[in-house]
């Protein structure tokens, strides 16, 4: 079990972003199309953090021409480049799947200023 933390360890990357649940982030992502790669932006507000370690995840949701996209990154992945965080929100949950119900201005996280 040691020599799984151990590999673990060596696969996770040395600054982890700090961000929170409700918070508005940039996620910058590598995307290979062939022979070539590119940096894809996707902005929107993370709803989810799930599990732990080196399988820690997140979920970002945002709503593009009237439909709602969530995409689910890898924190420790080398797809992602890194995250901004545009703004930071108030929350009282650790998951806020009820957005997903809301339409306009009742789907907004309050800013923490």
């Amino acid at each position: 079990m040691d020599a799984l933390k151990t590999i673990a360890q060596d696969s996770m990357k040395a600054e982890a972003p700090q961000f929170g649940i409700g918070d508005t982030v940039k996620v910058h992502v590598r995307i290979s199309e062939g022979d070539k790669s590119r940096i894809q932006i996707f902005e929107g507000t993370v709803i989810a953090r799930k599990h732990g370690g080196i399988n820690e995840t997140f979920t970002v949701r945002r709503v593009a021409h009237g439909c709602g996209i969530e995409r689910v990154f890898p924190i420790h992945s080398p797809s992602v480049e890194k995250v901004e965080i545009v703004r930071t929100g108030v929350v009282r949950r650790a998951k806020l799947y009820y957005l997903r119900d809301r339409v306009g201005k009742a789907a907004k996280v309050k800013a923490k200023y």
